[in-house]
């Protein structure tokens, strides 16, 4: 069992982490036994655990007591452990080399955080504020200089290594659904549905230029083939026929995501209302950001989309900052769907602190607005869905990889061959970490003049051969509620798992990942945990 002794202000942090990394534990209490003691910002108090882990920023009774020197104090540091890159946003101590350096500063190779014997006990003494880290990431999120980063996911991998490493065994269910790898989340922003909506402004024109000069100069960059160029030239020739009704609208390309996902099940968010701009953060109102669509005149495509499995979430106008006005879009939804509950993606990612009560009040059941617009990557620094700080029900499927992120010429501007390189990467720590992995590829990607679609074909077979299970994003946070519903409960020299009993019996079940460093650190056997099983395992 591991005990947590934290400052009472890291109370909510420190319940979402041990959510993220679902092993047992309880917070310390006088006279509690335990295996690991985590001490957050306080003195260690009389204990029998055999390792101790102290996390502070600052010099503390411990240090002094056992002579430990502090070099220096950064604010935002980078740190080195078995290979991986982890930043910290807060303050992080620099020691002298008095014990055996477990994780070091990237540029001064300082230790960041020692390991030294203090009577019977192993103590590790780490110079950063582990939960003030994950209340950061999860409320703040990272900067984009360093969103390739799986910060979160790290903090965990080096508190498991530090436990098994002092032969502890532990107990986990990981974020690995039964039979995957990983969870992969596909994702549609429906912004336009069809080009026939758009006359004689900014995206018609838009288009024009992109699918001539912009493709020309692709062409000449090789950035597009020849066949694209001339498909692109083509659509712009038939553009006046689409508007006569006298050629299909190139940009509705809804039954080839149908034929592409070949049954994989996707989510599609579509904006409420017409000609809605919505306020920004400074209280504007950007013309380009209204839809030029009727939902209402959708019926029949979203009911389409929903025969073949498919979700229908709502791409939020100003449901960010407004609970009645997100609980009157939910509705035109709900309406229109026929499914009371709806989850939500906000449109052009408009967010803040606040967004998370303010969407759950509206009562969604779920977000996918956290990402980044101009890269890709881990904003809040994990891989799993997760509780923000400020509500109670309410899970965050963050958002990992958007097409125009990819590709736009004001954001990472990558060529299809460089896309797919970082996305391998994406893939690579999915398989490591486990998880989810988000991805928005919006309507009219897949047409002319975007025509992303063999980089989406490739990204689906990557996710395919790399063991991925594809859910939309309702069923995907219906997994990790159903994770986070198991518990622990520890009883002398037994501990009992329990899964919910009113479990999805229709999703994967969950793993649990036993620990025994007698037979090799890192090593782990694993037993299925379906719905309403309990298990039990003995010491």
């Amino acid at each position: 069992m591991i005990a947590v002794l934290a400052a009472e202000d890291e109370c909510l942090a420190v319940r979402e982490f041990f959510e993220l990394f679902k092993t047992p534990w309880e917070f310390y209490r006088n006279g509690t036994r335990c295996s690991v003691l985590i001490c957050s910002r306080n003195n260690i108090p009389a204990n029998s655990a055999k390792i101790v882990l102290l996390y502070d920023s600052q010099e503390n009774a411990f240090d002094r007591a056992s002579r430990l020197q502090i070099r220096s104090r950064r604010s935002v540091a980078m740190l080195s452990h078995n290979g991986s890159r982890i930043p910290v946003y807060g303050n992080c101590l620099a020691f002298e080399a008095s014990g055996t350096s477990v994780v070091a500063h990237e540029s001064s190779r300082e230790p960041a955080a020692v390991a030294m014997t203090s009577g019977k006990q192993q103590v590790v003494r780490i110079g950063f504020d582990l939960f003030q880290e994950v209340q950061y990431l999860l409320t703040h999120g990272q900067p984009a200089s360093y969103a390739e980063i799986p910060t979160l996911e790290l903090h965990i991998a080096l508190l498991r290594n530090l436990i098994l490493e002092c032969s502890i065994p532990l107990v986990e269910i990981p974020p690995v659904p039964v039979g995957y790898n990983f969870i992969a989340c596909l994702t549609h922003d429906m912004d336009h549905i069809g080009i026939r909506n758009h006359k004689f402004d900014h995206t018609m024109f838009g288009f024009l230029y992109r699918a001539t000069m912009g493709s020309m100069l692709d062409f000449c960059r090789r950035r597009k083939t020849l066949q694209q160029l001339g498909a692109n030239w083509l659509a712009a020739l038939k553009l006046p026929l689409v508007y006569l009704g006298l050629a299909a609208d190139f940009w509705n390309q809804y039954d080839r995501y149908l034929e592409i996902e070949n049954g994989l099940k996707s989510t599609f968010f579509v904006i409420p209302k017409k000609g809605e701009t919505g306020l920004d953060g400074r209280g504007d109102r950007p013309p380009r950001r209204a839809a030029s669509y009727d939902i209402e005149e959708q019926k029949d495509l979203l009911k389409k989309l929903q025969s073949a499995g498919d979700e229908i979430g709502l791409h939020g106008i100003d449901a960010w900052r407004d609970s009645n006005v997100g609980r009157q879009e939910q509705e035109i939804i709900s309406r229109i769907t026929g499914v009371a509950e709806t989850g939500v993606r906000m449109h052009w990612l408009f967010y803040d602190e606040r967004s998370p009560a303010v969407l759950e009040a509206a009562g969604f059941t779920y977000d996918s607005t956290v990402g980044y617009n101009q890269t890709v990557g881990y904003r809040a620094g994990t891989s799993q869905a997760f509780k923000p700080m400020t509500v109670d029900r309410l899970l965050e499927l963050p958002l990992h990889v958007m097409d125009t992120s990819l590709f736009y010429p004001d954001y990472l501007n990558l060529a299809p061959i460089q896309a797919e390189e970082i996305m391998r990467l994406l893939i690579a720590n999915a398989g490591r970490f486990g998880g989810v992995m988000t991805v928005n590829w919006h309507d009219r990607s897949i047409a002319p003049e975007r025509l992303w679609d063999t980089t989406y074909v490739r990204l689906l077979e990557q996710l395919q051969s790399s063991g991925a299970c594809f859910l939309t994003a309702a069923r995907a946070v219906s997994w990790f509620r159903q994770r986070r519903a198991a518990v622990f409960e520890q009883a002398d020299d037994t501990l009992k798992i329990k899964s919910p009993v009113n479990g999805d019996p229709h999703l994967p079940g969950l793993r649990v990942r036993s620990y025994r460093p007698d037979v090799g650190v890192g090593k782990f056997s694993e037993t299925q945990l379906t719905n309403g099983r309990e298990i039990r395992l003995t010491a």
